[in-house]
This record gives structure tokens, C-alpha cells and sequence, in this order.
């Protein structure tokens, strides 16, 4: 199987960056072979109680970030900043940013665009979208808008 069949919805919009769904440990481990260094989850540990993704991350030797988003209502300033300070870190280092299926890595990338970065709301929605933006496109639309 290849990383594409192991992760949902996975999307590579940047040579040094993959989103999308959930993940396991052997799609951890092929995110790894696949160059990977970071892992950012997005998922509130609610969501995957008999997953230790932290764990299953340092045992395989990279870097882990957990901001959880439960809802359109996590989408915030707070919360787009502190993904802003976690993609700094990570920098050009290979990263995968999942939730359970990309909606919400889509809606951080979004924001960050428009709120942090500058860009004109139709740009950063563009942008989310090519990080799995979907359903949470009206919600972080509005929030674009002001």
C-alpha cells in the first residue's frame, strides 16, 4: 500500500508538506519512510481514545504537534496563531498535518493565509481548499470576511 492508501483525503500541496485523515501506526511509519519529520494532529484526543499518536510518533523517531480543533468553533485567533507558531517551527522540514479526514488542516491553512500572512480572503480559501479544506469552507468564509 502507499501513503495515499494508508492516510484519507491525503494531499501533497507542497513538496515538504502532506495533509489529510487519520492516521495509524503503519501509516505513521510510511509517512516516516516517505521523508516526513513532523507530525501535527489536529485531532482532540476525544476523538481517538485508544490511540496513543504521541507515543506511536516519538517511537518512530520524529517530532510531534498536537493542537486540537474539535469544531468550526476552535477556529479562532488563539488557535490559528498557535498553528502559525507550530508551522514556524516545523519550517522546510517534511510535515503531515491530519485531522480525521483534512477539513480542518484545510481551515487552519486558510486562516493563517488571511489572517496572518496577508492574503485576500478568496486566496486563502484557494489555498485551503488545496490542504482538504471542505465542509468548513462557509464557516471559515464568513470568518475571512469579518
Amino acid at each position: 500500500m502507499s501513503l495515499n492508501d494508508r492516510i484519507p483525503n491525503l494531499v501533497q500541496p507542497a513538496d515538504n508538506c502532506y495533509c489529510g485523515g487519520m492516521v495509524d501506526e503503519t501509516a505513521l511509519a510510511e509517512a516516516r519512510d516517505a521523508g516526513v519529520r513532523h507530525v501535527v494532529n489536529l485531532r482532540p484526543d476525544a476523538e481517538t481514545p485508544d490511540f496513543n499518536e504521541a507515543e506511536a510518533v516519538a517511537a518512530i523517531g520524529l517530532t510531534y504537534h498536537h493542537l486540537p480543533i474539535a469544531s468550526p468553533e476552535d477556529l479562532n485567533e488563539s488557535n490559528v496563531r498557535r498553528f502559525d507558531e507550530i508551522m514556524d517551527h516545523v519550517g522546510d522540514e517534511p510535515a503531515l498535518v491530519h485531522c480525521a479526514s483534512g477539513n480542518r488542516v484545510g481551515a487552519l491553512f486558510a486562516l493563517r493565509a488571511g489572517w496572518l500572512k496577508g492574503q485576500a480572503p478568496d486566496a486563502a480559501l484557494a489555498l485551503g481548499r488545496s490542504h482538504g479544506l471542505t465542509k468548513m469552507e462557509p464557516a471559515v468564509e464568513k470568518l475571512l470576511a469579518g
